[in-house]
């Protein structure tokens, strides 16, 4: 039994962006639920736009979402010798042939194309056929090589996202292979590299649709196997239009920035353009059982950030409280915050509930450990004359405290209000006013049992 190989080979022209995220999600699933493997194959001939710190950042998106690779990364420069190989046997086999046309040939033929009312393709000027004369080869110009497509007949292919497709050979010309440096081209590399790696089953975003015929008829040139190809739908923005990295699209790791969690993420982008029944949550385990590659959308996908922050807020609940507490940490750092994870973990346990990032906990948190600004209108509404004895009694009940728990803090509180005849809002709120910064919180007594007693009892006083 064949054993499934699948793959992802994204290009290191800027981060990894959330389309090819998808992708590659989907080909470590169907990998991973049929015992087969998943490859990382970093495509980067386009030496001009490649760049390490793309290379880096795809990298990381990949160790974040956790979608290990059991081969990888391999970086297509590091293969010239073999695409050499094969296009050397090419030319000999008469499947390829060097074409001399100089840019200005070239764009003089599509002009001469255009005003015809006539498709824009190469002529096959330097394209041998039995009987013709080729033109004398020039001593100045250096050869790209082209691939000798089939003149005639159709390309079919059973796609496992959109079903039968069918285009014939005289929609494509003689693509080139390989550019006047000896650099391949992508539609040739990614041919040879699949054949090489033994790749079984290509899933890939929709633009690639249109280079699958030449991709098939290289494959069979070559004599090679075909993988089967699935042609993944697009992501739209919320604007309608497709997410790219060129337009609108975020890297991935910006999202890890955000606060978001790697289950989360990986929740949300398989349910753009897959679905297992009704199930909106579900385990990375649960996916890779339930990925068998059917159930795969034909239509675009909305991007819906509102989602992906329910989605993040359901995991962030679910989280492991000192899992959280070391996440939070990091945010705060970034504010100029230390605060000790240990400290932080009883923290997010109370607060965890009304957030949907651990940026957001983070924003709750802070005033655990540095100074807060109450609103000038929370001021004026809770800390009135008919307040401040209260607040004032609390503060000195607070200081005079054995222990810091939220039992003797509830002890403090009820007290108070009972000694100055007010309700517990009367006094909670004010309270959460001038310790937190904000009206609603948790229960008061909860929440300010894990402050330093110290830092309660000076923000109280300092009315």
């Amino acid at each position: 039994m064949t054993t499934i190989r699948t793959r992802i080979a994204p290009s290191p022209t800027g981060f990894l962006h959330l389309g090819t995220a998808r992708t590659a999600l989907y080909s470590w699933a169907y990998a991973r639920h049929h015992g087969g493997q998943f490859v990382l194959r970093i495509e980067d001939t386009d030496v001009a736009r490649s760049t390490q710190d793309s290379v880096e950042q795809i990298l990381a998106s990949m160790k974040w979402l956790g979608l290990d690779a059991d081969e990888g990364p391999i970086y297509q420069m590091q293969r010239l010798e073999r695409y050499q190989e094969v296009i050397d046997g090419m030319i000999e086999a008469g499947t390829a042939y060097r074409c001399y046309c100089t840019p200005e040939e070239l764009d003089a033929m599509k002009a001469a194309q255009e005003a015809r009312g006539e498709k824009r393709r190469y002529d096959g000027t330097w394209r041998p056929e039995a009987g013709k004369t080729l033109p004398a080869i020039p001593a100045d110009v250096k050869p790209v090589v082209r691939f000798k497509n089939p003149a005639a007949g159709d390309v079919s292919w059973d796609d496992l996202v959109k079903g039968p497709i069918t285009i014939n050979n005289k929609e494509i010309d003689d693509l080139i292979i390989q550019r006047t440096d000896g650099v391949p081209t992508y539609n040739f590399a990614v041919v040879v590299d699949d054949w090489d790696m033994r790749i079984t089953h290509v899933f890939r975003g929709d633009e690639h649709v249109n280079n699958t015929p030449w991709q098939i008829n290289i494959f069979n040139a070559l004599n090679a196997p075909l993988p089967r190809f699935g042609h993944l739908p697009v992501i739209l923005g919320d604007d309608g239009a497709k997410l790219s990295k060129r337009r609108g699209a975020v890297s991935v790791t910006a999202y890890e920035d955000d606060g978001y969690l790697p289950e989360a993420m990986l929740n949300y982008l398989s349910r753009l353009g897959w679905s297992h029944g009704d199930d909106e949550l579900f385990t990375r385990e649960q996916l890779v059982s339930w990925f068998d590659g059917t159930h795969l959308n034909k239509s675009p996908a909305q991007w819906d950030p509102a989602k992906l922050e329910w989605v993040n807020g359901q995991y962030i609940k679910q989280a492991d409280d000192a899992r959280l507490a070391a996440l939070v940490a990091v945010q705060l750092a970034k504010r100029g915050i230390t605060a000790d994870a240990a400290k932080l973990t009883p923290m997010c346990a109370l607060f965890k509930d009304r957030c949907a990032t651990t940026v957001v906990l983070a924003d709750w948190l802070a005033m655990y450990f540095a100074p807060v600004t109450p609103s000038a209108e929370d001021l004026a509404a809770q800390v009135t004359d008919a307040t401040k004895p209260a607040i004032a009694t609390l503060a000195d009940k607070l200081a005079g405290l054995a222990e810091w728990n939220k039992a003797a803090i509830q002890g403090a509180i009820k007290e108070t209000i009972g000694a100055h005849g007010l309700k517990m809002p009367q006094l909670a709120i004010p309270v959460r006013v001038l310790v937190c910064g904000r009206a609603q919180t948790p229960s008061v007594d909860a929440v300010l049992e894990l402050f330093d007693k110290e830092i309660v009892i000076s923000r109280l006083r300092a009315v």
